[in-house]
């Protein structure tokens, strides 16, 4: 009985005998800059390549020096992380050790270095300018600036300008603000707790977010307590 092989197509015979050709001269190949170049363009550029070895050494160095910023900046995050919490944790002991309504805003007020912030202030809503408690650092601002930033509910915004409004004289120089709605009580003027920072997307990060978020509430509960009202 007749038998033949089967027929192939001519690519596939072509590519069969280059992976043979491949194997076999393995060495040789790997020395070849140009034919590197054609398999590889992504990472090797024929017109760079004069010596192969000094090449690839260099890539890779460049590439581990790459790796090692990116090492370098997730341990940077994961210090600002762990001193923001911390910094949050003794502002909240703070405010549970103050002995007046007066100390715990200064409290807040003073904790912007802690917070990795320039500046912070608390600010209150005011139709005609006073302050309702009349206590040093409460910032007043007109009506509506808070429901203009955060809307009717919104809790967190984060801005790149206005820090001379919520932070007085030198607060433009904070290119990054965090503003958190403060809810004090039913019938008290809209408030918020601000802080600015000198540095963009200082307060971006979801950590930044919830560790400061939980000062702010905390904040509200201390001011709250001091003035005596219910439960909001």
């Amino acid at each position: 009985m007749n038998s033949s092989a089967p027929s192939r197509a001519p690519s596939d015979a072509a590519a069969e005998a280059v992976k043979a050709y491949i194997r076999m001269n393995k060495a040789s190949l790997a020395a070849d800059g140009e034919l590197l170049a054609m398999l590889l363009p992504e990472r090797f550029d024929a017109s760079e390549v004069r010596d192969l070895q000094r090449f690839v050494i260099e890539r890779l160095t460049a590439e581990n020096a790459t790796l090692r910023a990116e090492r370098d900046a997730l341990l940077g995050a994961r210090d600002r992380v762990v001193r923001l919490g911390e910094g949050v944790r003794r502002a909240v002991l703070d405010l549970v050790d103050a002995r007046s309504f007066d100390e715990a805003i200064a409290v807040a007020t003073s904790a912007a270095p802690a917070f990795g912030a320039e500046r912070a202030a608390l600010c209150i809503e005011s139709e005609d300018g006073t302050a309702p408690t009349g206590t040093k650092g409460v910032r007043l601002i007109p009506p509506g600036t808070i429901a203009a930033i955060l809307g009717s509910d919104g809790m967190l915004g984060v801005l790149s300008g206005g820090g001379e409004l919520f932070l007085g004289p030198g607060g433009e120089a904070c290119r990054s603000l965090a503003i958190f709605r403060m809810r004090i009580g039913r019938d008290t003027p809209a408030a918020i707790y601000v802080l600015g920072a000198a540095a963009e997307g200082g307060f971006e990060t979801d950590d930044a977010a919830a560790d400061l978020g939980f000062f702010a509430r905390a904040l509200e509960r201390a001011i709250r307590a001091w003035l005596d009202l219910p439960k909001f």
